[in-house]
C-alpha cells in the first residue's frame, strides 16, 4: 500500500464481499465514477462479478481470499502492497440464525472471524496508510442489528454493534487528518443472507426487503460526501432507525424475537412488517455465503451485499 495507483492515475476502490449484493453494487457504482478496483469475496462467483465490472473500462483485481482466516486476510493486504488505496469498503460479513444454545459454537466463531476480526485486521494497514498520506475514505457496513439486542441472531447483532463502536470512534480518532471514517448501516436487504442463514421460516426472512442498488447508492454518496454515519434503505428502515433510538432495549429484544425467532413467518400465517429487523440483509463476500456466495459450509451464512 501507499505506492503507485493501478491504472493511468486513477484513484482506486478495494470493496470486500463484492460479488454480489450490496458489495457488487458498490464495486460498480465505485467502477462508474472512474475507480480502479481491487475486489475480494471468497465463493467462484467473484470472477464473473469481476468481469461484469471490468465492462466499465476500469482495471479491476479480483481476489479470491476467505477472510474469516488469518492466511485470506494477509493475502488480501499482501495484493495491496505498492498500491495506494483512495477508498476502502470493508463489506464483508456473515450471518446465522438461531437459538444461541443450539448453535454450533464453530458458527459463532465464524461470525466473529469475519464480522469482527477480519475488520480489524484489514483496517488497521488502510487507515495507517491513509493518515499518513492525510487524504483516504474507510467506510463500513454496519446494520440496524448494530443498535437492538438480536434475539436469536444473537452473536450477528453484536458482531455488527460492535463494527458500528469501531467506526465510530475511529471518525473521532482521525479527525482534522484528512481522512474519514463512514459508517452505513442497511435494514433487511434482498440478498441470499436470509437463506444462508437459515431464517427462511422467520419473519424477516419472507418480508419484502431493500433493494441492494439503492442500498450501495446511498452508502456511496454518503461516503463521497464524508459523512460519518447513515441508516440507508427504504423509508420504513430510516424509520425504524429512528424508532431505534428512542425504544428500550428490551422492548427492541422483543420485537426483534418476533422477527427472528425459528418458525415465526407462519405464527400468524404470514410475515408481518411489525418490527424490522435482524439483519441487514448485507453481504459480504468473503465467506459468503450471503450475496456473495455460497453457504459456507458449517451452518453459518454470509453476507455479500450488505447488511
Amino acid at each position: 500500500m501507499n505506492g503507485d495507483r493501478a491504472g493511468g492515475g486513477r484513484p482506486l476502490a478495494l470493496i470486500t464481499g463484492a460479488s454480489s449484493g450490496i458489495g457488487y453494487e458498490l464495486a460498480r457504482l465505485f467502477a462508474e465514477h472512474g475507480h480502479d478496483l481491487v475486489v475480494n469475496a471468497e465463493d467462484e462467483r467473484l470472477e464473473h462479478a469481476a468481469r461484469r465490472l471490468r465492462e466499465t473500462g476500469v482495471e479491476v483485481r479480483a481476489v479470491r481470499a476467505d477472510l474469516r482466516t488469518a492466511e485470506g486476510v494477509d493475502r488480501l493486504v499482501a495484493t495491496l502492497t505498492g498500491l495506494t488505496v483512495d477508498v476502502a469498503a470493508l463489506n464483508a460479513g456473515v450471518g446465522q440464525g438461531g437459538a444461541f444454545v443450539d448453535t454450533d459454537p464453530r458458527d459463532d466463531q465464524s461470525v466473529i472471524d469475519l464480522n469482527v476480526s477480519s475488520t480489524v485486521r484489514l483496517a488497521k494497514p488502510l487507515l495507517r496508510d491513509m493518515v499518513a498520506r492525510g487524504v483516504g475514505r474507510l467506510m463500513f457496513t454496519s446494520s440496524v442489528a448494530a443498535t437492538m439486542p438480536g434475539s436469536f441472531q444473537s452473536v450477528y447483532n453484536a458482531s455488527k454493534s460492535f463494527v458500528q463502536s469501531f467506526a465510530q470512534a475511529l471518525q473521532e480518532e482521525v479527525a482534522d487528518t484528512g481522512v474519514t471514517v463512514t459508517s452505513f448501516m442497511p435494514g433487511p436487504t434482498e440478498t441470499d443472507f436470509f437463506r444462508r442463514a437459515g431464517m427462511t421460516d422467520t419473519k424477516v426472512g419472507t418480508m419484502d426487503k431493500d433493494d441492494p442498488a439503492q442500498v450501495a447508492r446511498q452508502a456511496y454518496d454518503a461516503v463521497m460526501k464524508g459523512r460519518g454515519k447513515l441508516v440507508t434503505g427504504s423509508a420504513k428502515t430510516k424509520a425504524q432507525g429512528v424508532a431505534d433510538k428512542v425504544l428500550p432495549d428490551r422492548v427492541k429484544a422483543a420485537v426483534h424475537r418476533r422477527m427472528a425467532e425459528p418458525g415465526s413467518a407462519t405464527e400468524d400465517g404470514a410475515a408481518t412488517e411489525d418490527g424490522a429487523a435482524t439483519g441487514d440483509g448485507a453481504a459480504t463476500g468473503d465467506g459468503s455465503a450471503t450475496e456473495d456466495g455460497a453457504a459456507t459450509g458449517d451452518g453459518s451464512a454470509t453476507e455479500d451485499g450488505g447488511r
